[in-house]
């Protein structure tokens, strides 16, 4: 007998390759699990509108989802208006760790995350790099407004820049990830892809040991950690490999489907 699993599945340098390509290898595999049962939950650091395209890629339409790094949980539901709702936006303050962050780095922008909708930017961020409506703001109303997720970006650092820059000006009271690139994103504290993902854990009545994870980035550390079976991608860093307990091939060579055909 096959025990329905919980299988969460990171987006970008995971479920894609770093050009947005998700391959025909890796949609079937999905198709597969799902087939047998298994609830496969896709969890990103992506916004709504950036994740619902991926979904339609993998023809998910029921379910859930967690976006925003875990500040965020849609059900789905083609019944539903937009075939989704939110059922969880947790949020925080911003301004404190803005105001720490604000001019420690030269050619840096700023994107909140307006629900739903886009981002609300302190200057235009690289084409491509968000999706949905980006409206250039002032500081005052970047803010304003308790926010589910912050993202300060350097087209000009690297992501060595940027860790060494949270150990320097400490943050405190946010949980934040640094990305492949000089990419930081802040969440509420104590807010991950794992504590969103437990919610749905217990919700949909999984055993924790038939929980499975795949991931690449610092951002699923805790998603990797809290999965029976945390899989880090052969493109992850070290300490995200680190921190898993087993590595798949490079999404450039399709790495999870092998991690999904396990589950078949």
């Amino acid at each position: 007998m096959v025990h329905p699993h919980l299988v969460a599945l990171d987006v970008d340098g995971t479920t894609i390759n770093h050009a947005g390509v998700l391959s025909p290898a890796v949609r079937e595999a999905v198709h597969a699990v799902v087939a047998a049962g298994h609830h496969v939950i896709i969890s990103t650091g992506r916004s709504i509108p950036a994740t619902t395209f991926i979904l339609e890629e993998l023809g998910i339409r029921t379910g859930y989802v967690v976006c925003s790094n875990g500040a965020v949980t849609l059900e789905l539901d083609p019944a539903h208006d937009k075939g989704f709702q939110v059922i969880e936006a947790v949020t925080f303050d911003p301004a404190p760790a803005l105001t720490l962050l604000r001019g420690q780095w030269p050619d840096a922008v700023i994107a909140v995350e307006d629900l739903g909708v886009g981002f609300k930017l302190s200057a235009p961020f690289p084409d491509g790099e968000l999706q949905g409506e980006l409206t250039v703001v002032p500081w005052e109303e970047l803010v304003a407004e308790p926010v589910t997720r912050v993202t300060f970006r350097s087209p000009s650092g690297t992501a060595e820049d940027f860790l060494a820059l949270t150990e320097r000006i400490g943050l405190h009271g946010v949980n934040y990830a640094v990305g492949f690139s000089a990419w930081l994103d802040l969440n509420p504290e104590g807010v991950s892809k794992g504590s969103a993902l437990e919610i749905l854990r217990r919700q949909l009545d999984i055993d924790p040991r038939h929980t499975v994870a795949v991931g690449d980035q610092r951002n699923d550390l805790e998603m990797l950690q809290w999965a029976a079976r945390g899989v880090a991608m052969g493109n992850a860093p070290d300490e995200v490999k680190v921190a898993a307990d087993e590595v798949t091939g490079h999404v450039d060579d399709d790495g999870l489907v092998p991690v999904l055909r396990s589950l078949l």
